[in-house]
């Protein structure tokens, strides 16, 4: 077959990027001088293949002012730096906007915090905190010094303490006042009573005790002191013949509507008066000071009894 027109390049020329392998380096392939695909070369003839208005160079080689720039080897980039490729925005010139940094310290000689001022403000919270403490403590320490004194008891609203009741002089901060307490044959006698000692088993001094007190108009009368007014019980320890008696009692100049009794409680049967010792007791309202207390066999009164002792207590009291 007779060769045809294939223009002015080989076959190998035609393939524009022929010189860039090396296989067609081997086979000769070299850059076209004259045009060919993707170089510019004379206007296109009939029969001559077309050649491209875009001239390929050679990968890396770019004209620059008529200076052809060699290409660019990257630098081996150190480990665990970041690649320029990778590199963020704001690291480019103009590339980004500005992240405002972490606050820089104020230049010496400027205006900074104000520590001093900070420093002062600690102080005087710690000083207003280590005093409500002492208040606290000493506020604890007089309520205590109360206790044990024997101080005024809080009652009602917080911050409120009630007045401690009035003490009169005849009492004593070292206990409770002892109550008066008075043998019958230390008492004023009238009427029939006498002083007697034949029955055993008075308390009194001496065994003595009043007797004769079976006539109308006999009786005792005591001058009794308290430390306060209010009501109290008037202890009586008498004898009787295993039979009930009683007797008028007058305090202050009144005389009791009821008498008091004097009654058989140990039921005794034996008119013997020393077995028939007992103990009998009546309400009475005193005032503070001297008392003027009188047992009295008046008309209407059983009183076949002898006296031993009279006591004042605030309490009821057994025997």
């Amino acid at each position: 077959m007779a060769a045809g027109n294939d223009g002015a390049n080989t076959p190998e020329d035609d393939d524009p990027f022929g010189y860039l392998y090396a296989d067609g380096q081997a086979a000769g392939a070299q850059r076209p001088q004259g045009g060919g695909y993707g170089y510019p070369g004379p206007a296109a003839q009939p029969g001559v293949p077309r050649t491209s208005y875009n001239q390929v160079r050679t990968v890396g080689e770019r004209q620059y002012g008529g200076h052809a720039q060699q290409p660019q080897v990257p630098q081996q980039q150190a480990y665990g730096q970041p690649h320029p490729q990778y590199a963020a925005p704001e690291t480019y010139p103009g590339g980004g906007q500005h992240r405002p940094g972490p606050p820089q310290p104020a230049p010496r000689g400027g205006r900074g915090p104000n520590t001093k001022g900070l420093l002062i403000g600690a102080v005087a919270v710690v000083a207003v905190v280590v005093a409500g403490i002492t208040a606290a403590v000493i506020s604890n320490s007089g309520d205590k010094t109360n206790d044990a004194g024997g101080g005024g008891n809080q009652t009602g609203a917080p911050g409120q303490v009630s007045e401690s009741p009035s003490v009169t002089p005849s009492q004593s901060s070292q206990g409770p006042v002892e109550l008066p307490q008075q043998d019958a044959a230390t008492l004023k006698l009238g009427g029939s009573a006498a002083l007697a000692k034949d029955i055993k088993g008075a308390q009194g001094a001496d065994g003595a005790y009043v007797t004769g007190f079976n006539a109308i108009g006999s009786s005792v009368t005591w001058q009794a002191d308290v430390p306060e007014a209010g009501s109290y019980y008037l202890y009586v320890r008498y004898a009787i013949p295993a039979k009930d008696a009683n007797a008028t009692l007058t305090v202050n100049d009144t005389a009791n509507s009821n008498p008091i009794g004097l009654k058989n409680f140990i039921s005794s049967s034996d008119p013997n008066l020393e077995k028939n010792w007992q103990t009998t007791w009546a309400p009475v309202t005193l005032k503070q000071g001297q008392n003027t207390i009188k047992l009295s066999c008046e008309q209407g009164n059983q009183c076949d009894a002898v006296f031993d002792w009279l006591k004042i207590s605030k309490e009821k009291i057994s025997g």
